[in-house]
């Protein structure tokens, strides 16, 4: 009676460990790639939501705007979440590649910013002023100068205005044209930095305080999640897509951000 009791007790034992070990329905996996703020906290947010429709959200974070798309273009990853619309066209007319925007997600309003002086008045004749390199950015760099009158240019609507279109220039001002990453390092060389939000946040700087100017909420710079043609149609992709744009999300982006980051949708 011993053994027959200590041979069902094994079975059960063993039964119980398979029933254990049984693996579950393998997730879908999204892998996308992001700056890490606000885009990459903006996605761990809604990571819960996603895993409990099945879909394992995995996201690289990157500190450059050109292996997101290379690396998306290339398949190595499935999406990406930084940039604008006029970075995008930019970067396809350049690199011939075909991503196409998803979803819009939010605004990022672009700041100048100085450690030197603590209004626009203040800024001097020859004051030197870092902008982004890349094509987009320095445009919409250049029409915020614009806009805060310290420059003209040619076309004074051109999203892709070059330092060779500025016609007006009152003050002097020299520029240096300097990667997105590297401006915020550049505050105490420079007089004037215009600078990403999101690489201002990832230097600790409140862009609705520490800005000397900065775009309104009406900015057409809108950051998206951007695909390819052969997955915009995914269910998955679709999920995310949705799952970004949901009231939580715009809650969660205007306790998180203060204004910094504004929802578009």
């Amino acid at each position: 009676m011993n053994r027959r009791l200590m041979l069902a007790f094994a079975l059960a034992s063993a039964l119980g460990a398979c029933s254990r070990a049984a693996p579950t329905a393998p997730a879908h996996t999204l892998r996308v790639a992001a700056t890490a703020e606000p885009h990459a906290e903006i996605l761990a947010f809604i990571k819960p939501s996603l895993a409990a429709q099945g879909i394992d959200l995995q996201v690289k974070v990157f500190n450059d705007y050109v292996q997101p798309n290379i690396q998306v273009d290339q398949k190595q990853l499935d999406l990406n979440y930084f940039q604008t619309l006029p970075y995008l066209d930019q970067f396809n007319r350049d690199h011939g590649t075909h991503l196409i925007p998803i979803v819009g997600v939010h605004i990022e309003p672009l700041g100048a910013y100085s450690r030197r002086f603590k209004t626009l008045a203040a800024i001097p004749a020859g004051a030197t002023v870092a902008i982004p390199n890349e094509t987009s950015n320095e445009g919409r760099a250049l029409l915020l100068l614009q806009k805060a009158g310290l420059i003209g240019l040619a076309h004074p609507a051109d999203p892709l205005s070059t330092l060779k279109d500025v016609v007006a220039n009152p003050k002097s001002l020299k520029f240096r044209e300097l990667e997105g990453a590297m401006l915020p390092r550049t505050l105490d060389e420079v007089d004037l930095a215009l600078i990403n939000t999101n690489y201002a946040l990832n230097a600790k700087l409140d862009p609705t305080h520490d800005a000397l100017f900065i775009e309104d909420s009406h900015s057409p710079y809108v950051n998206y999640l951007v695909g390819r043609p052969d997955n915009k149609d995914n269910p998955d992709v679709k999920a995310l897509a949705a799952a970004l744009t949901t009231p939580a999300v715009k809650a969660f982006i205007a306790a998180r951000y203060h204004g910094a980051v504004v929802a578009a949708f």
